[in-house]
């Protein structure tokens, strides 16, 4: 189409929309508006993540965590994570001997940020709200006890903990083959409350990595699309 019939035809849908509005508005509701006609449901997701696993396999914590996710339109992606972090980690400069191990949960939803939803590409952009309790075993060295004489022990069994805090993140997923997709995310974790010990804080929390306000943590899935 060239432009003098561009511009005739854009002369035409003003000169419509003055003189005749309803009918004018119809096509440019036809030109401008496409109709989503993708169903809702578009299937589910089931993944595990790797870095979780490869830290608690390299290191002395880590966790192992899976997902559902739902695919609505394939552009929201309501999401629930479960996992089971463990921890058996003696520190370096204070030799105090922490251990723990329970299970967490997350909930959320992810969007997908690119314009052709239907690419095998996803960039994704989400929230989670995420929640455990768990119990940890601390232990030092035995210390000097100056008022009644010899050493003591010190430390705690089944100190009672629990976290509740959010995450940002930002991911991609590629489909690899037929219904195998991999993909990557990065948080931002935010503590929202927590309670600890009298004596000790939790070094570790499952889910949520090192204790503190706030971490960085990251995933790699393995994911079938169902």
């Amino acid at each position: 189409m060239n432009r003098k019939r561009i511009s005739t035809y854009t002369l035409a849908l003003i000169f419509s929309l003055l003189l005749f509005p309803s009918n004018g508005y119809c096509q440019l509701k036809k030109i401008f508006h496409m109709e989503d006609t993708t169903a809702w449901f578009q299937g589910v997701e089931v993944s595990a993540d790797l870095v979780g696993a490869a830290m608690k396999t390299l290191g002395d914590y880590g966790q192992y965590e899976a997902a559902l996710r739902i695919n609505l339109k394939d552009r929201y992606f309501p999401v629930v994570e479960l996992g089971y972090g463990m921890c058996d980690h003696t520190d370096d400069a204070t030799f105090i001997h922490y251990k723990t191990n329970a299970p967490y949960g997350k909930i959320g939803i992810d969007f997908n940020l690119l314009k052709n939803k239907h690419d095998i590409y996803r960039v994704y952009l989400g929230g989670r709200y995420a929640l455990t309790s768990f119990n940890v075993d601390y232990e030092s060295r035995p210390v000097a006890d100056y008022y009644w004489g010899g050493i003591s022990p010190w430390g705690e069994t089944d100190m009672k903990c629990n976290y509740q805090w959010a995450e940002l993140l930002f991911g991609i997923q590629a489909k690899i083959w037929g219904p195998i997709h991999l993909g990557w995310s990065l948080r931002y974790q935010r503590r929202i409350s927590y309670k600890e010990g009298e004596h000790s804080n939790a070094w570790y929390v499952p889910g949520f990595g090192i204790s503190d306000n706030a971490n960085f943590g990251a995933t790699f899935n393995v994911i079938v699309a169902i």
